[in-house]
C-alpha cells in the first residue's frame, strides 16, 4: 500500500481497517527511525535494551519477548507488525513523545535515555487508563501480520496482471 506523506481526515477515514493499520506501520516506522537516531545521539549504544525500557513502561512491565509469547509470534516477527491501529497509535504517540522529551531536556547517557523512555512508556499508559480506554496488552492481535497482507496483495496483483496479459495475447492473436 502507497500512501502520500499526509493524508486527510476525510481520507483517513475511508481507509480499510488494514490500510489504517499500514499508515500507521508506516509513521511507526517513520518515528522509530527518528528515535532511534536520536537516542544514538544521546549515547544509547544497546537498541534493543533502549526499545525494552518503552515497552516495559507501556506493557505493565512485559519486555518484547513477552509481547512476543503473548501475541504467539513466529520466529523473527516484528511485534509492529502485528498489531492493530489502535495500538500502533499508542505506540506512535510513546515515540514521538520520548523523541521529544530526549530532545528538550537534552537527555545524555544509556541509563539517563533507557530511563526517560521507560517513564515516557508508564505516562502513556496512565493516560490511557485515565481515559479509560483498553490497555495495549488487551488489545486484540489482528489474524494476520502486515507482511502476510502484503505478501497477499502483491500475489493478488500478479494474478491480475496474469489475466490482464493472457488477454492482450488473446486480443492480438486474433487479430492475426
Amino acid at each position: 500500500m502507497l500512501f502520500k506523506q499526509e493524508i486527510t481526515e476525510q481520507e483517513y477515514d475511508s481507509l480499510s481497517d488494514d490500510e489504517k493499520r499500514f499508515y500507521q506501520r508506516k509513521l511507526t516506522r517513520r518515528g522509530n527511525y527518528t528515535l532511534q537516531k536520536v537516542a544514538s545521539s544521546a549515547g544509547v549504544k544497546n537498541m534493543a535494551e533502549f526499545h525494552n525500557a518503552e515497552y516495559k513502561g507501556l506493557y505493565n512491565g512485559e519486555t518484547a519477548d513477552d509481547i512476543f509469547k503473548r501475541k504467539k509470534l513466529r520466529y523473527r516477527e516484528d511485534i509492529l507488525d502485528n498489531m492493530n491501529e489502535d495500538e500502533l497509535v499508542a505506540n506512535l504517540f510513546r515515540i514521538n513523545q520520548t523523541k521529544q522529551k530526549l530532545l528538550r531536556d537534552n537527555i545524555q547517557g544509556e541509563d539517563n535515555a533507557k530511563n526517560v523512555h521507560y517513564e515516557v512508556g508508564k505516562k502513556v499508559r496512565k493516560a490511557i487508563a485515565d481515559i479509560g480506554g483498553m490497555m495495549p496488552e488487551e488489545m486484540p492481535t489482528p489474524k494476520k501480520s502486515l507482511k502476510e497482507l502484503e505478501k497477499e496483495r502483491k500475489w493478488l496483483e500478479s494474478k491480475e496482471m496474469e489475466k490482464l496479459e493472457t488477454k492482450q495475447e488473446i486480443g492480438s492473436g486474433s487479430n492475426e
